[in-house]
């Protein structure tokens, strides 16, 4: 029994990690006394380098936008015949992709990260939640809550594909990125704050054929990178030794909290080494016993028996989770 509830309306499901303000009007505390677990974000993010003066004042120009293109490009092994279209973040194009194509089904199984959902109805589309043939299909890869990763075999092999690949960089060797190489439709969508740790300076990428990524650069319109996360997603997607560190610390600490939690009697229901997902008696009652210590967790409206929990960045973040379970 995984605990999963009637789903309210689709306003209602588009909640997300985050909302430390909210949290204080229940439990209280300073924003500065509360520990946001409640995110897949990384919590020992890339060091910020130093940025030339112009990069704050001047608009981005092409030269920057390319450099950070050619450092994507090398870092996921991007096929030339594809082409990489830098957003700010991924949810820019989450809310554009559907209007690429006119309204049909799309298939989102579920449960998922909502944002999909939500963007494809608001464009007059009809969302199915179980996995079958449709006009488009949206996989996110590894999924969020649960971490699955797709097999080749389930992509389907018409429609509109949306690879959600926002969570993959901490799985390299599982990405998907080449199916779009050989199948129309398809755009790959990547997170830069995730793994890297950096979700305020808002950077995403798309990734797919010219007839995808060429209407959607038009739709997103000029400038629509920061010249400050231009220059800090380049520096940080070129630094691949930072990266290969980063995997392995966040392997050992996903291991470390999952002791945590079994010890305190949750059960391992999934997840990936920036975010664990454990199924409880209780949710409510785990997020409020967390929340009165100042720590943020995140559950889920369909289900009453999952909370989702990111990482503890430092040793006393860590000390304060433990001493909160006992």
């Amino acid at each position: 029994m995984n605990g999963f509830v009637d789903q309210p309306p689709m306003s209602a499901l588009r909640d997300h990690g985050g909302g430390i303000d909210a949290a204080r009007r229940r439990w209280g505390g300073a924003r500065q006394d509360w520990l946001d677990l409640s995110t897949g974000i990384n919590p020992v993010p890339y060091p910020v380098p130093v940025l030339a003066p112009e990069t704050w004042t001047a608009l981005p120009d092409t030269a920057a936008v390319d450099a950070l293109i050619a450092a994507a490009r090398a870092l996921w092994s991007v096929p030339d015949a594809l082409k990489i279209l830098p957003t700010a973040g991924a949810s820019a194009p989450i809310a554009r992709v559907p209007g690429l194509r006119p309204p049909g089904v799309v298939c989102i199984p579920t449960p998922t990260y909502n944002e999909h959902a939500a963007a494809f109805r608001a464009c007059g589309w009809t969302v199915q939640t179980t996995h079958g043939p449709a006009d488009a299909t949206v996989l996110v890869h590894p999924n969020n809550p649960d971490g699955r990763l797709w097999e080749r075999s389930e992509v389907p092999t018409h429609g509109v594909l949306v690879l959600d690949e926002s969570f993959c960089d901490v799985v390299p060797e599982r990405s998907l990125l080449d199916v779009a190489l050989k199948r129309p439709q398809t755009v790959v969508l990547k997170s830069f704050g995730k793994f890297w740790g950096l979700a305020g300076a808002r950077l995403g990428f798309v990734i797919g054929r010219p007839d995808m990524i060429d209407p959607l650069r038009d739709m997103i319109g000029p400038w629509a990178v920061s010249g400050p996360a231009l220059a800090i997603g380049t520096a940080a997607l070129s630094d691949t030794d930072w990266a290969d560190a980063t995997r392995r610390r966040l392997s050992r600490d996903a291991l470390r909290l999952d002791a945590l939690m079994v010890a305190a009697g949750a059960g391992l229901a999934g997840g990936t080494s920036l975010f664990r997902l454990y199924e409880v008696p209780d949710a409510a009652a785990l997020q409020d016993k967390l929340a009165k210590a100042h720590i943020w967790s995140r559950r889920f409206p369909y289900s009453d028996t999952w909370i989702r929990l990111g990482l503890p960045g430092t040793t006393a973040h860590w000390a304060r989770l433990d001493e909160a379970l006992r």
